[in-house]
């Protein structure tokens, strides 16, 4: 592990490989960990730069400042390409990291080669979902929130079952193995930043804004409003290329990670 001083923060990261340069960001509640069942494929053909974003393991949070957001963790990113000084880079982001990486790539496409969304998270406003109302809180806030709620009081199991069956349905807290659920547990207090991050839904400009070649990659049977999110973007971001992984739901690259490498590099050598 080391770090990486950006924006008066010591961002830590994994860099691993070499070749052209592969920035990953990970999604709530995970860190630069999450990575590592693609980490060997991956590393073959590049060189790995896996962030862990500001307030995430190894840093111990309490979740009660307020400088955790899309706006602040996209601005981390963009000072973190800067630093690197290695080029453009390719950038990849996972669920509420490929928000992140969506913006990035928005804000600052001289920065990027190439960008991969994993089911970006976020909500469409209604110039991309017509049925959109402008301000009235996504599906899933209410129970975020109450999942935050419960781990602020002490109850972190508590709370992450209640947040992991909001996204993947009831036992799904139960299903996880060990390792999985000590690195949500690492991170929980996160969740709490999350439910005041107040981030901007997408925009049909913000979506046409993308210059770089872009692909999005999806789980097949993943549920809710991801998959909505993922095709709306896709067909409004110029040339696009959507790839999806058969029998596979969100933690698509934990699920099915040869076939997860496989799509990115066969995208990244086009």
């Amino acid at each position: 592990m080391q770090t990486l001083h950006v924006n008066g923060y010591d961002m830590a990261y994994l860099d691993i490989g070499h070749g052209p340069p592969l920035v990953c960001v990970h999604g709530s509640l995970c860190d630069f960990r999450i990575w590592s069942p693609v980490l060997g494929p991956l590393t073959r053909k590049h060189r790995v730069l896996a962030v862990s974003l500001r307030h995430f393991f190894p840093e111990h949070w309490d979740g009660h400042d307020g400088s955790y957001s899309i706006a602040q963790h996209t601005a981390d990113m963009i000072d973190f390409i800067e630093k690197l000084n290695a080029g453009p880079v390719d950038l990849m982001g996972h669920s509420r990291g490929g928000h992140v990486s969506f913006r990035v790539a928005q804000r600052r496409p001289d920065l990027l080669r190439k960008l991969i969304l994993a089911e970006p998270g976020g909500e469409l406003d209604p110039t991309l979902d017509p049925s959109a109302q402008p301000g009235a809180p996504s599906p899933l806030a209410a129970r975020f929130a109450a999942s935050a709620e419960k781990i602020a009081a002490g109850d972190i199991d508590g709370g992450l079952k209640f947040f992991m069956e909001a996204l993947e349905g009831p036992g799904a807290w139960a299903r996880l193995p060990a390792t999985p659920k000590q690195l949500l547990r690492d991170n929980a207090h996160t969740l709490i930043g999350q439910v005041r991050d107040n981030r901007p839904p997408f925009s049909r400009t913000d979506a046409e804004a993308i210059e770089n070649p872009t692909l999005f990659i999806g789980g097949a049977n993943t549920k809710g409003m991801l998959p909505q999110v993922l095709h709306t973007l896709a067909k409004h971001v110029k040339g696009s290329q959507i790839a999806m992984i058969p029998g596979a739901t969100h933690p698509m690259f934990e699920q099915a990670p040869q076939k997860y490498c496989e799509i990115v590099l066969e995208f990244l050598a086009e």
